[in-house]
């Protein structure tokens, strides 16, 4: 009984081809512009949308969705399907297969990565990869950096490279919990202080506040440490808002000159 299904199975399957194929190559014999051709096309791709999810699958499990990858796997097929001269005397699948491979191999090279990094650096990690995997396999043992510079025959160095550059492939998020109590990575990494700062030109400030006179003293102390208005401040020692305000220009100049311009 088994036996009977598994030769239905693959009836099934090399009908399925052989109609697949037939649709490719009408669509091909057609001219560019004959109004047949977009609904031809339009099925030819849906009749090899399986090609496209079997090349998929061959890459599941390399961090990427499932999904992502067979919408890229379909964006080769229609490359595929939009490039096939049926003429050259190739028949579609033979094309197809590295159009698709193709496609799904640059989307590693290039939308996977969580970091970008030169695309010299992307191929030396892929070479990398398969040196490791091939010496592993020759050696029984896990190569070292200088097995897999001798067998790709750069240096030590350009080995070492690649391996850093391999780090900014995946990253971490900075929500991942670290502790049983829910602490984040982000919680326990460093951010500027700025009160050290603060505390350096406090610590600046009073010997600079000596250079004003009495005034001038009073003026600033009520406009940055009361944090009241210029017309406030005038009401207060019984001068005009713009009289205040030249003061309050000129012991500003002062602190700078004293403290340097780059400290306020």
């Amino acid at each position: 009984m088994t036996a009977m299904v598994d030769t239905a199975t693959r009836t099934e399957a090399a009908t399925s081809t052989d109609r697949a194929s037939e649709l490719i190559n009408a669509m091909a014999a057609l001219p560019t512009e004959h109004p047949s051709r977009p609904r031809l096309r339009d099925r030819a791709i849906e009749a090899w949308l399986p090609l496209a999810r079997h090349l998929s699958s061959r890459y599941a499990n390399r961090g990427e969705p499932r999904d992502d990858l067979y919408q890229v796997a379909v964006v080769g097929l229609i490359k595929a399907v939009d490039r096939f001269e049926a003429e050259r005397g190739v028949d579609f699948a033979g094309f197809a297969i590295p159009t698709i491979v193709g496609e799904l191999k640059r989307h590693f090279r290039d939308k996977t990565w969580s970091v970008r990094v030169p695309r010299r650096l992307q191929e030396l990690r892929l070479a990398i990869t398969g040196a490791n995997n091939a010496l592993s396999h020759t050696l029984g043992r896990s190569p070292t950096v200088a097995d897999i510079a001798e067998y790709l025959s750069i240096s030590e160095d350009e080995v070492i490279e690649g391996l850093e550059g391999a780090r900014a492939y995946n990253s971490t998020s900075l929500s991942t919990p670290i502790t049983e109590g829910g602490t984040e990575l982000g919680e326990t990494l460093g951010t500027t202080d700025t009160g050290f700062e603060e505390a350096e030109m406090r610590i600046a400030l009073g010997p600079a506040m000596a250079f004003l006179d009495e005034r001038e003293q009073k003026i600033v102390s009520l406009r940055f440490y009361g944090n009241m208005t210029q017309s406030q401040i005038a009401d207060q020692i019984g001068v005009s808002q713009m009289h205040v305000s030249r003061l309050l220009t000129k012991a500003l100049g002062k602190l700078r000159n004293h403290l340097g311009s780059a400290a306020i």
